[in-house]
């Protein structure tokens, strides 16, 4: 296959004869060669993958980008930490294989874990799915089925008691949020103000504390190829915690785009035909999981303002880095993220 690369002709970013070292005989016949596939790369995504291949083995390694807009993002023992405490449970997710924490390795730490079969339902839809209106609302509650089962995962028992605080953590996710935004803001945002007071005065008791993925949609699933239609994995656990799950299903409803409705980012991959709506959605998470979702907008409002300083920051350092305002892809998605927040804290937007 003309993309994979010997050992002396890898990406840039990863050194093959280093990880091979690394592997030894952890990964299928040392006698092989390591090959190595860029992957993700027309999702636009974060993390840098790379499908690794050495005999009949595949594996996928994941690591974090080049830059970070906070040191807290692209943990990677905190997702392998996760992941294996998910093994045996129903949480569809990767299987992970092994963690190097030693960044001299490959230049920063990395993971390992089997390639799952399924396609990530971010754009654009694979027939079946594509013309097949059951499929669609299918995949689409498998997603909120995914968050059921997550929430339902006894955390301590499985050792991961120390990963998060879930004491406070609706308190500190304002203060958490602003800090973070005030160590690159370059310029005002449309209702910040309004949206930070609103969720100041309106925050709700928190759930029952439950693993979180921190970063909950489409893109951060794969699904099965064959129907019926289910989550194949979730994945990207890297900014993953022990706090308020209601905060993972606000993510997934506050970004989704209902008939007849302008897109928060974009709607759902092959438009907004035959998935359920955002009120149907929620109805079935509050039905399998137990939780009350009356504060839904609360969750909803929080998850785009939170999406809306971390994109600030790859805003804020396009523009240090020269580039022209009708050229910087976040100078009007940021603006967009925040009156969208302060729509669901009015009820023009539920």
């Amino acid at each position: 296959m003309a993309e994979e690369r010997h050992l002396d002709a890898a990406r840039p970013g990863i050194d093959l004869e280093a990880l091979q070292s690394w592997l030894g005989d952890a990964m299928g016949d040392p006698s092989q060669p390591l090959l190595a596939k860029p992957l993700g790369t027309d999702l636009g995504i974060g993390n840098v993958l790379f499908e690794l291949r050495r005999g009949d083995v595949v594996w996928v390694l994941r690591r974090p980008p080049a830059v970070l807009n906070d040191k807290s993002a692209s943990n990677m023992t905190r997702e392998y930490r996760i992941l294996r405490a998910l093994d045996g449970t129903k949480v569809p997710h990767p299987v992970a294989r092994g963690l190097c924490e030693d960044p001299a390795v490959l230049g920063a730490p990395f993971l390992v874990m089997d390639k799952v079969d399924g396609f990530t339902p971010g754009f654009t839809l694979p027939e079946p799915f594509s013309s097949d209106p059951h499929l669609r609302r299918a995949m689409a509650m498998s997603y909120v089925d995914a968050l059921v089962e997550l929430a339902d995962v006894d955390w301590q028992g499985r050792g991961l008691g120390d990963l998060g605080k879930p004491d406070g953590f609706l308190e500190r996710q304002v203060p958490r949020w602003l800090a973070q935004l005030d160590r690159y803001r370059t310029r005002d945002l449309p209702e910040l103000d309004f949206v930070t007071d609103w969720l100041e005065r309106n925050r709700p008791s928190m759930s029952r504390a439950a693993i979180m993925h921190g970063d909950y949609s489409p893109f951060n699933v794969m699904v099965a190829p064959e129907p019926p239609a289910r989550v194949a994995a979730v994945i990207d656990w890297d900014t993953g915690t022990i706090g308020d799950p209601l905060l993972d299903i606000g993510h997934l409803l506050a970004r989704w785009t209902n008939p007849g409705e302008d897109p928060v980012l974009q709607s759902q991959a092959g438009g907004t035909e035959h998935y359920p709506t955002r009120a149907e959605m929620a109805a079935r998470y509050e039905e399998r999981s137990g939780r009350d979702l009356s504060a839904l907008a609360y969750y909803q409002c929080l998850a785009l303002f939170k999406l809306a300083v971390i994109l600030e920051g790859s805003y804020a350092r396009s523009a240090r880095a020269g580039v022209a305002e009708g050229d910087n892809m976040m100078a009007e998605l940021v603006p967009r993220l925040s009156r969208a927040a302060a729509a669901f804290a009015r009820g023009e937007r539920t």
